[in-house]
């Protein structure tokens, strides 16, 4: 199903016994995942990741809540489930009227044989989500604003969104660090003195060097102090790897750099320049290495137990700036 039906069937309060969430925008999957649990009941059974445990799942669902009318289980993961765990765990909600079970899938791991799984005749649904459009994307972020209570107009909110090439997630979380500020107009001058720990710190500054071989250690070390989330800071240096290797890959192509076709949207001269300057220095196998540590790096991060993740990505960003310094 596509997002605009299931929205239609969502505001006709259509209720399903198992509910399937992926695609490519991540934001998009755990936003609905978290607006439909919340809809369903107050008391929400929450399983992340490593944590899934079929057993335990079924007996969850199979059981009627001692708290609540309702019996609500959010699965996240970033692995396919296999197919006879979801059609039972859809099974028990069949049996179960009390119960409904979120399928939240996160990543780019192939999802597919599960949605097989949700169908009219077992009263779920799976939603695909593709990546928003410029336009629907600061609409988001127009109407998370607007709970947020804050004065920001769609041009601040698109200069946000390119802030962040494109990370909804990323400008979400700026506006509600940007809360503090009701009452306020937020323009661009405002964005850049709060976002990113007060601008003690420039994200693009430290990009640039991290990028270019330059020590970080202390930047890194201000920018976690100050608040900034981890995954956020890695998928924000993922992001910049990857406009990278679009830069590289269109200069091989074209020989020239052209701003509007390469990034999609304006950007100033002296940034386009400096990030084209950097992505020369590369090679195709240079980004194939970023790109894999990266991504297994957030595996990491978001599936393992790791006590201190601030301190594991200081240390594993150590190891990406010496290996991939050439």
């Amino acid at each position: 199903m596509y997002k605009n039906e299931f929205d239609k069937n969502f505001n006709n309060n259509i209720i399903y016994n198992a509910y399937m969430f992926y695609g490519a925008s991540e934001y998009l999957v755990q936003s609905y995942s978290s607006k439909v649990a919340n809809s369903l009941g107050d008391e929400v059974t929450k399983v992340y990741f490593d944590e899934y445990d079929f057993n335990y799942c079924y007996d969850t669902l199979s059981q009627s809540s001692l708290f609540s009318s309702s019996n609500i289980l959010l699965i996240k993961t970033l692995k396919r489930i296999p197919k006879k765990d979801v059609d039972r765990l859809i099974d028990a909600c069949r049996v179960n009227s009390d119960s409904k079970v979120i399928f939240c899938c996160i990543g780019d791991a192939n999802f597919k044989d599960m949605a097989k799984s949700f169908t009219s005749k077992t009263s779920s649904v799976e939603v695909r989500f593709y990546p928003p459009y410029d336009n629907e994307a600061i609409n988001i972020l127009a109407a998370e604003a607007k709970a947020n209570n804050l004065n920001i107009d769609h041009q601040t909110l698109a200069f946000l969104y390119n802030m962040h090439q494109k990370d909804i997630s990323l400008c979400v979380g700026d506006i509600s660090k940007l809360s503090i500020l009701q009452g306020e107009i937020i323009t661009s001058k405002t964005i850049n003195q709060h976002c990113f720990g007060l601008g003690a710190v420039d994200i693009e500054e430290f990009l640039v060097n991290l990028f270019n071989g330059v020590n970080i250690n202390k930047d890194l070390y201000y920018l976690l102090e100050e608040g900034i989330n981890a995954i956020q800071l890695l998928n924000r240096i993922t992001t910049f790897a990857q406009t990278l290797f679009m830069i590289n890959s269109y200069l091989k192509l074209y020989g020239e750099l052209n701003i509007k076709e390469i990034w999609g949207y304006p950007l100033p001269k002296q940034i386009a320049q400096t990030q084209a300057q950097i992505a020369t220095k590369y090679k195709q196998d240079d980004f194939v290495y970023m790109l894999n540590f990266l991504q297994e790096l957030e595996l990491e991060l978001k599936s393992s137990k790791i006590s201190d993740i601030d301190i594991y990505l200081q240390s594993k960003l150590r190891i990406f700036l010496n290996k991939s310094s050439y």
